[in-house]
């Protein structure tokens, strides 16, 4: 017995030898392809002497010194008084930053500043000797959005589905805000335009405010702060407001990178009932930080003109550099389509959720469309409740840089993913240890059929487990815009067998153009009792799970055509069009914050989801991948 023990450990240590083996050929294969961040050219590793990096930093210092009285001399004199020449034949030149100050032509202006966390963590913020550059750069990027939304041909060229950006075009004609694209970044650049259900100076105050924004976007925001407000603007509104903004960009699955940008943010308007909301990032003002060039934005923003009847005309601009290297091969066609962060869905979501606050705010209901619920001050807090249920449930399934997944074993397509975290001192939740798991996966399934299946609850047995089988009914329905698909309901779960008690369900659902999500939370009987009296739902404890719903790349690409609403059978050649469709459920499996996280809750909610899913392929008829 002793014998066989050691050869099955001597077993295991060959293989675990074999996979350190593979990884560090992986390593040196990594190494080699090593790219620089600055210039996309190749890195130079392990070849500088330290003397050579000693120059080097002296090189940078002086480079930096000179550089910033060039500018300033620039600004004042509109000439540069130094020769702006490379130190070198191994200095990095920092990108440049064409600024055409007005004076005598274009003059390339190269700074090197403090990184993203410098700049977060330092007292005071931008320095003095920043600002000014900081300003110039905010009125530029204004002028270069305000031309790009208004420009045609030979800028913008149609697409059978959309407006792409000639992007040799665009360098001829626009100063080189942020100077060339690394060859390491991709471009994505897209255009929107439509109306809104909302009055201009009211949307141009949720833009500047970073923590409304944030929540008026959760599906796309995950994190936003202000870190430094550099301008108030004008008394009572936000015209000239210029503000240093952070924020966490991301797509509803942890297969998906957040985009982390560091922009001001500039609002000016022009004329009346004309305003200009830019975005731009710093990044071209710091090269000290490679992990900065993972993704910046270009001049990006909203162009709003009011019009009649409470609505204003809406055009958003998106232009963003990316490094899509760490995406999943499955989500790759749906980001690199500019459907995953760009202008379209900026605009969706901006559209599906004026509509909701507007029946937020309604006063006129009739008692047909109450309901169940007594009165509208119910009615407001059941949305309430709904809106924070679907805020929580964004902000806990992307792959953030504060979430730390652990991938479970799995079939590698499908793969589990669980987090745990420690609820204390939260009114909005459970105390205790939470787990969260989530997984993505593909179905050769169009979206709408996805989203249609998952929201409807005479269908709920057929994939939740939780349910028992038991007859699901919608207690109370309040649809938030007019699309039937925008909607909170309250569900009552009726019990199969008299030893399980019936159990009630918030859901709500959203779909546009862009997406869908199916939200739900268990909730308590008597607290949801208090909401529908017109209660405070602030202190009502929920854990949302739920799904959502993506197409998985552009409609030429996914082989969809007209032809799929007129029944007619797309070519045999092109691949079927379908859906990426993210699972993410959150389960409560202590109620001490200090208790360890035992296998037997991990291997629970891993049969969960995993079973969830089985569920769903087989409903939908798709058993096969």
């Amino acid at each position: 017995m002793k014998a066989q023990q050691e050869r099955a450990e001597n077993s295991m240590l060959r293989a675990q030898n074999e996979k350190l083996r593979a990884e560090n050929i992986a390593m040196r294969e990594a190494l080699k392809n090593a790219s620089c961040p600055n210039c996309g050219g190749p890195a130079a590793l392990g070849e500088m002497s330290l003397e050579e990096q000693q120059l080097r930093i002296e090189n940078s210092q002086l480079r930096d010194e000179l550089d910033r009285v060039s500018t300033l001399a620039a600004k004042h004199l509109g000439r540069p008084i130094f020769p702006l020449t490379s130190v070198g034949p191994h200095h990095q030149t920092p990108r440049s930053t064409s600024l055409d100050l007005g004076v005598g032509g274009s003059f390339a202006v190269h700074t090197v500043s403090p990184s993203v966390s410098d700049i977060t963590t330092r007292l005071g913020g931008l320095s003095d000797e920043e600002k000014p550059l900081v300003v110039e750069l905010a009125m530029l990027a204004m002028e270069e959005l305000l031309a790009l939304a208004q420009a045609a041909k030979p800028l913008w060229t149609p697409d059978a589905h959309n407006e792409i950006l000639n992007h040799d075009e665009y360098m001829r004609k626009f100063p080189r805000v942020m100077g060339v694209r690394p060859l390491s970044l991709k471009t994505e650049a897209t255009r929107e335009t439509g109306l809104v259900m909302i009055n201009g100076v009211s949307l141009a105050h949720t833009l500047m405010d970073a923590e409304i924004w944030m929540n008026t976007f959760s599906c796309i925001v995950s994190r936003a702060s202000t870190l430094e407000i550099l301008s108030t603007g004008a008394a009572g509104t936000c015209d000239g407001a210029l503000q240093l903004v952070y924020a966490e960009l991301q797509v509803l699955s942890p297969l998906v990178p957040t985009r982390e940008v560091m922009f001001l943010r500039y609002c000016k308007q022009h004329g009346d009932g004309v305003w200009a909301i830019v975005d731009v990032s710093l990044d071209s003002f710091r090269d000290k930080n490679p992990s900065l060039l993972r993704c910046r934005r270009r001049p990006s923003g909203f162009i709003i003109q009011d019009m009649a009847n409470g609505f204003c005309k809406v055009t958003v601009l998106e232009h963003m550099e990316y490094d899509d290297r760490q995406v999943h091969r499955m989500y790759k066609a749906f980001v690199n389509s500019g459907m995953a962060f760009g202008a379209q869905r900026w605009l969706a979501t901006l559209q599906r959720e004026c509509e909701g606050m507007a029946s937020l705010l309604a006063n006129n209901i009739s008692p047909r469309d109450l309901g169940v619920i007594p009165s509208a001050n119910g009615r407001r807090s059941m949305l309430k409740l709904a809106q924070r249920m679907t805020n929580n449930f964004c902000a806990g399934v992307s792959a953030s840089t504060i979430h730390t997944w652990t991938t479970l074993s799995g079939t590698g397509e499908e793969d589990v993913r669980v987090m745990t975290r420690k609820s204390v001192d939260n009114p909005g939740e459970p105390h205790g240890i939470v787990l969260s798991a989530a997984t993505s996966l593909w179905l050769p399934v169009l979206p709408h059929r996805v989203f249609d299946f998952l929201r409807d609850e005479r269908l709920r047995s057929e994939w939740d487990i939780l349910s028992n089988g038991g007859l699901v009914q919608e207690m109370a329905h309040i649809a938030k815009g007019q699309d039937p698909g925008n909607s909170v309901s309250l569900l009552r779960v009726n019990a199969l067998n008299s030893s399980h008690s019936n159990m009630l369900i918030l859901q709500e659902s959203c779909t546009d153009v862009s997406g869908s999500l199916v939200v739900y939370a268990p909730v308590d009987i008597p607290a949801m009792n208090l909401v529908m009296q017109g209660g405070d739902p602030t202190y009502v404890a929920l854990l949302p799970s739920g799904f959502a719903i993506f197409p998985d790349g552009p409609p030429h690409h996914a082989g969809r055509s007209e032809n799929d609403e007129t029944g007619v059978a797309p070519d045999s050649s092109t691949p079927k069009a379908g859906s990426l469709l993210t699972v993410a459920f959150q389960i409560l499996v202590s109620n001490t914050p200090s208790a360890k996280l035992s296998l037997e809750s991990v291997a629970t909610v891993n049969n969960l989801i995993s079973c969830t899913v089985q569920r769903i392929k087989a409903a939908l008829q798709c058993e096969t991948t």
